[in-house]
């Protein structure tokens, strides 16, 4: 009884499939590896496993779809979401797309593994695709097998839920499903392929489009499907910045299309920037339209922080990728999709001019963003700078701090960051709780300083001279903040809530897939509760916001990832 229950919960699923319904097929109906021309996406069904098990689970994603945790916990749950059962309502497909990979354009991609199942819509009216990773070949397959591993899929489960609660834009994922069978991969493309455990993840998102959908259209010079996806896009997933109804888009409506696919991409960098995440492979492909993180390959958390640090092995040589590039990149990202639409908008001109809403809007929000970590907000800054000015109007003097309050003090604190190998989180972290007192200013260096000892991975390597350096700026930091920032208590409550204690560094990511591999749970499930309150202190769980331990430094996982999954 308690099975058909959950069947019939999730036979109440409201599926919809617009994307299918308003979109050109594939006319073959098969996963022989082939271009795919004139068409948006090919219907393909998940290939069965063997003995699916349920891993894992959110229940917050979850809730989107109206499923409760008996209902997730249902073997019947596990056959459809590990690919082995297909409801009625649903009409699988595979996505055809293109894109830019490290710079390069590499032409057809598409899903190679990804199976989206449908649109399914809440009882809010919310829409959100369902797509299996690692359920299958695809037409788009190329020479893989479809399939995805334990190590990848455990890495996308966690790290999706992660950021959404960090409050950083990303797709979702609903469960993680282990397959029983194994699947060969050489981790590091080093002619040493092994078996390791299979998975499947079903991740979550109003879409999966991305700038690719658009760019293999225009490569092809197929403008009447370009046009019509686009058109598809305006009213789907922005009908605000559509035609009236009745009325067809024009080249006016594409371009507001592309201002606000540059504004969310600079509020998902942003937030990047702010929490330490590396992506790791920014290729066009792997750049939602929404401003959404997607495709969580070899990405990582500064542990340290280096500007220069990638975590993709195959990325070491050129570093395109790598953290301090990442504005940059999706700025270009954002230039090739703007090339992919000049044939529907027919100028160049107004698209350059929308692509000033990217530059503007990061500027503007990650100059908020740092400010908050630091316990200002903008309008202390402006307060700030709008006073000194007007005093340094009256003494001919340069305005000491109105300035320094934004880009003088951050630019010296990142320069100071890179100066000795420090963690970023848990320098943010502790530096919410240095007293802001006029007494405590006249401390020696190593009392203005003491804090900082707990995020370096080596004392010692901190010289008096880089103690003084570090002393200094700590007393323009407090003084700033008695000059002009808020009480005590607010500023501390701006802090922990701009800074989290807790991230998926990639040595605990590792641990939990040890574990997945050999059968359990528990940290698994550890880590999804506690990165469910990233910025809470949860004391029982100290360890998970401790220094990445030396056995981390050098072992595959931890510092050295792939994209092999």
């Amino acid at each position: 009884m308690f099975q058909n229950l959950a069947m019939n919960a999730l036979s109440g699923l409201r599926f919809d499939n617009t994307f299918q319904r308003s979109l050109p097929a594939d006319p073959e109906r098969s996963d022989r590896r082939r271009q795919v021309l004139g068409a948006c996406f090919s219907n393909v069904s998940p290939t069965p496993v063997k003995a699916p098990r349920l891993l894992g689970y959110s229940k917050e994603a979850a809730a989107l779809i109206d499923l409760s945790p008996a209902e997730v916990e249902s073997p019947h749950f596990v056959e459809v979401f590990s690919g082995n059962r297909v409801l009625a309502q649903m009409q699988p497909y595979a996505a055809c797309y293109g894109g830019h990979q490290f710079g390069n354009w590499a032409g057809q991609l598409g899903d190679g593994r990804a199976i989206t199942l449908g649109e399914v819509y809440n009882a809010a009216g919310q829409r959100w695709e369902l797509q299996l990773k690692g359920a299958g070949p695809t037409p788009y397959s190329r020479t893989a097998d479809g399939r995805a591993v334990v190590r990848s899929s455990v890495r996308e489960f966690l790290c999706s839920e992660a950021m959404f609660h960090l409050g950083v834009p990303t797709t979702r994922a609903l469960c993680l499903i282990g397959t029983g069978e194994t699947v060969i991969r050489d981790m590091f493309y080093d002619g040493r392929p092994r078996p390791e455990p299979g998975a499947v993840v079903c991740r979550m998102a109003p879409s999966f489009l991305r700038f690719g959908n658009y760019e293999i259209l225009a490569s092809r010079r197929d403008e009447a499907t370009l046009r019509k996806l686009t058109d598809y896009t305006l009213s789907a997933l922005f009908p605000e910045l559509g035609a009236p109804a009745g009325q067809q888009h024009g080249p006016e409506h594409y371009v507001a299309l592309f201002a606000e696919v540059c504004r969310r991409t600079a509020l998902m960098i942003a937030h990047w920037m702010r929490v330490g995440f590396v992506h790791g492979v920014m290729n066009t492909d792997n750049m939602s339209i929404l401003g959404l993180t997607i495709d969580y390959g070899p990405y990582g958390w500064l542990d340290d922080f280096s500007p220069g640090w990638t975590p993709n092995t195959t990325d070491r040589n050129g570093r395109r990728y790598r953290f301090a590039h990442q504005p940059g990149i999706a700025l270009w990202n954002l230039v090739r999709f703007a090339e992919a639409l000049l044939p529907l908008v027919g100028s160049a001109k107004p698209l350059e001019e929308a692509l000033s809403q990217y530059e503007r809007t990061l500027r503007e929000r990650l100059l908020e963003l740092q400010l908050a970590k630091l316990g200002f907000s903008p309008a202390e800054r402006a307060r700030a700078t709008d006073r000194e000015q007007g005093s340094s109007a009256d003494t001919g003097e340069a305005p000491p701090l109105g300035v320094e309050l934004g880009d003088g003090l951050i630019d010296e604190l990142l320069q100071l960051l890179t100066s000795v190998e420090t963690d970023m989180t848990i320098f943010y972290r502790a530096l919410g709780g240095v007293p802001v007192d006029s007494g405590w200013l006249g401390g020696s260096d190593p009392q203005l300083t003491a804090f900082l000892q707990e995020a370096l991975y080596t004392p010692a390597a901190c010289p008096p001279e880089l103690q003084a350096r570090w002393a200094r700026w700590v007393r323009r930091y407090v003084q700033a903040q008695l000059d002009h920032g808020p009480a005590a208590e607010e500023r501390r409550s701006r802090m922990l809530a701009a800074n989290p204690k807790y991230v998926l560094r990639n040595y605990l990511a590792q641990l939990a897939i040890d574990e997945v591999e050999q059968g359990e749970t528990a940290k698994l499930d550890q880590l999804l509760d506690v990165l469910r309150r990233p910025y809470d202190e949860q004391p029982q769980h100290e360890e998970l916001a401790a220094k990445r331990p030396d056995w981390a430094r050098d072992r595959p996982g931890c510092s050295m990832l792939s994209c092999s999954s």
